[in-house]
């Protein structure tokens, strides 16, 4: 079976920055469930399932628009220290999830003052060129109840 929208699709992968430095490498765990098409992974791995297979191995640039988008010099935000968890912890250049009225987010620490805390808002990887090396283990139809969830459950119950 082909990749197609809507689609259940089983996957390991490797992702590498544009100088070849390994970010993440999961090729060696379980297989990624996705739910094709439904915004489950970044809109360019999205994309580059399609018109796949089981077994398929190839390899994708993804640019920072289909990624995590291109980074904004407007996304400095100065937070008072009583929205970390371990505000002693925090130095320049550490990434730690922060409280915010959409949920958690992950940001990064630009500057540590005595009572806020800089931090930049952007994804870490946002105006990087992701490369992935993508294996295709298994493409199955989704079923009524991933649908209606938007999402695939990857040992195949309707459960959360």
């Amino acid at each position: 079976m082909k990749v197609t929208k809507n689609s259940v699709v089983f996957l390991r992968y490797k992702l590498s920055n544009e100088q070849g430095d390994v970010l993440e490498d999961a090729l060696a765990q379980a297989p990624v469930a996705v739910l094709q098409g439904h915004g489950n992974i970044i809109a360019g791995l999205d994309r580059a399932l399609l018109d796949h297979q089981a077994g398929d191995v190839f390899e994708v640039a993804v640019p920072p628009e289909q990624g995590y988008g291109l980074r904004q010099d407007n996304q400095i935000q100065r937070v008072s220290k009583k929205y970390f968890s371990q505000p002693r912890r925090l130095v320049p250049g550490a990434q730690v999830s922060l409280q915010t009225d959409q949920g958690a987010r992950l940001v990064t620490v630009v500057k540590v003052g005595a009572k806020v805390v800089d931090v930049d808002t952007n994804h870490p990887l946002a105006g990087q060129t992701l490369h992935f090396h993508v294996e295709i283990d298994e493409v199955r139809e989704a079923s009524p109840t991933e649908l209606a969830h938007r999402h695939a459950h990857a040992d195949g119950h309707d459960h959360h």
